[in-house]
């Protein structure tokens, strides 16, 4: 009770403060990141072997199965590794325990790496180590098309100018584009010529090896003077690997020229792109774990133009696939639903009180919880995102307990000729036990989701804290804004007067007065008719008790069995994005 009569004493605190909220809260919802889902951090790392020419069974006999060999004995917090051998490729992703720091995590496979490369087949690079996250998706897709354009030059400009200036962004990354030519000198050898040649395919690896290298050399001075030395043997143009010279052979050197093609061409597509038809390539658009969608897609969408201004001529870029659209109308859906929640209640409690200030106490109280609850997520580092505006909207209903309880306890007490005052120092006092018990039971409801583990824990525990924020700050309003509200605002209530005062304000009163006053005295009657009728059902349920507990029983196993028999099971419900992929 210290605490409404402390609000009572120093009203204008108790506005400063809700103001302070409403400020805080606002900024928060203004920062805080938005996305679908929350930032799910598994620890996890991907390995990625490489080695062209080696066939599925002998890149997990000869390199899978050594590296993971190789992290079991070095590599500590290894929980399990999944690996997957492809022709030239081997993937490895190795998941640790939670809590692992992955930075020494992939320190470690590195250096075990590192050590198995010399048991593996000659010639092999160490592996690429890449940190897996979750929450690392793909959020858009860009695609670079064009009439008339070669699939090569599409490709090449997607690699090497579009990639480049799209780094530059915050929290976004992107592959090598798919679809189109990787641009290459191709030397296409001739059978015939080798043989007649004497010179084998080793032969010419072996001269571009030793031809096509770049050797640093230093400077020289020559006088007062320092030049830079260049000694470049690398050939500057397509037409010079062909003078490469391979071997000598008496008093001839034979080149390259001689026994193959040379040409600027392109390697062989492994992937096909085709926008309505014509050939194009496009690159994924994939939001690191700690950005937002909706940020990376706008910065995106603000690079393109100047991206465009440098681009070939009649070549085109732009975004065909965009799951900030799918943020948005998830978050918008979410926002809707909790509004209507909202007026819901209101009407609700505008039909048992019959009192528009007492609405206005109880839904003044709604908002500043949520933006409550708002703040301190932005503060533990969760982001708005279903989850958490899920936890919000099912909080609003439970939000309005504590404020309506008390209210309408004021409401009862000014029924006894008490002063408003003391009404509401009796009616906080009469429900503060209640209140801070239903409280904390809905928060202890929440409690159990701290001992879950996997993808789940980080789903469920930004809902949870959403929900726990919610209610713990609507117990303190309703200890300290509510009774200063209904100081404020319930003295003009005619209730509030008694005996001859009471009745001189009623008839006073306008058409419209006398009109609420009349549907709450039949409201009143009717709720009176139910309470009696429900007190007859439960009278007779009491004396049946054994057979309405076995028919209980029943229903509920019946409903235990529903989720496997008739409503399903699933990781996440069912969505519609708007796009067949």
């Amino acid at each position: 009770m210290w605490i409404v009569r402390l609000a009572l004493r120093n009203p204008y605190t108790v506005g400063v403060v809700a103001a302070f909220i409403f400020l805080m809260g606002g900024l928060a919802v203004y920062s805080m990141k938005v996305d679908v889902l929350p930032e799910i951090d598994i620890p996890a790392v991907n390995i990625v072997y490489q080695y062209n020419g080696l066939t599925a069974e002998e890149m997990e006999n000869r390199v899978i199965f050594i590296a993971e060999r190789s992290f079991t004995t070095s590599v500590n917090g290894i929980t399990k590794m999944v690996s997957k051998s492809l022709p030239g490729v081997g993937l490895i992703q190795v998941y640790f325990e939670s809590g692992t720091d992955v930075g020494g995590a992939i320190a470690q496979i590195s250096a075990a790496a590192s050590a198995s490369v010399g048991i593996m087949p000659p010639g092999i690079r160490p592996p690429v180590i890449v940190n897996f996250n979750a929450s690392n998706i793909p959020v858009a897709q860009l695609t670079i098309s064009g009439e008339g354009i070669p699939e090569e030059k599409l490709f090449d400009y997607a690699q090497n100018f579009v990639r480049l200036k799209l780094y530059t962004i915050p929290g976004l990354s992107t592959p090598a584009p798919y679809g189109g030519r990787a641009r290459q000198v191709a030397i296409d050898v001739q059978q015939e010529l080798m043989a007649s040649k004497g010179v084998s395919a080793q032969d010419i690896v072996a001269a571009l090896s030793a031809s096509n290298i770049v050797i640093p050399a230093g400077s020289a001075r020559l006088g007062d003077i320092e030049y830079n030395v260049i000694l470049n043997s690398s050939p500057s143009k397509i037409e010079e690997f062909a003078k490469i010279p391979i071997k000598t052979i008496g008093q001839q050197t034979v080149t390259i020229g001689q026994v193959a093609h040379v040409y600027d061409g392109f390697s062989d597509p492994n992937t096909l792109v085709k926008i309505n038809g014509t050939k194009a390539t496009f690159l994924n658009i994939i939001k690191k774990a700690s950005a937002s969608t909706l940020d990376v897609i706008s910065e995106l969408r603000e690079a393109l133009p100047e991206i465009e201004k440098t681009a070939p001529k009649g070549m085109k870029i732009q975004v065909d696939f965009d799951q900030s659209k799918f943020v948005r109308a998830a978050v918008s859906s979410v926002l809707h639903e909790a509004m209507i929640a909202a007026f819901l209640v209101s009407c609700m409690i505008l039909f048992f009180l019959g009192s528009w200030r007492s609405v206005f106490i109880v839904c003044t109280s709604i908002p500043l919880a949520i933006l409550t609850s708002i703040a301190f997520l932005k503060l533990t580092g969760q982001t708005l995102n279903i989850m958490t505006l899920g936890g919000l909207s099912l909080a609003i209903g439970m939000l309005v307990d504590d404020a309506t309880v008390e209210v309408e306890n004021i409401h009862r007490n000014l029924g006894k000729n008490s002063s408003l005052v003391l009404a509401i120092l009796h009616g906080a006092k009469q429900v503060a036990l209640p209140a801070i018990m239903a409280t904390l039971a809905i928060c202890i409801v929440f409690s159990p989701i701290v001992l879950l583990t996997g993808p789940a824990l980080f789903l469920f525990t930004p809902m949870a804290l959403a929900v726990v924020f919610a209610m713990l700050a609507s117990y303190v309003l309703s200890r300290t804004l509510v009774p200063v509200l209904a100081r404020m605002l319930l003295t003009h209530e005619h209730n509030a007067e008694q005996g001859d005062n009471a009745q001189k304000k009623a008839e006073k009163a306008g058409w419209f007065t006398s009109k609420v006053d009349q549907f709450n005295k039949w409201r009143d009657e009717k709720f009176d008719r139910l309470r009696d009728r429900y007190e007859a059902v439960l009278s007779v349920l009491i004396h049946q008790r054994r057979t309405y507990l076995a028919a209980f029983s029943v229903v509920v196993l019946i409903s235990l069995l529903l989720p496997v028999f008739v409503i399903g099971q699933d990781f996440f419900p069912r969505t519609d994005p708007g796009m067949l992929k």
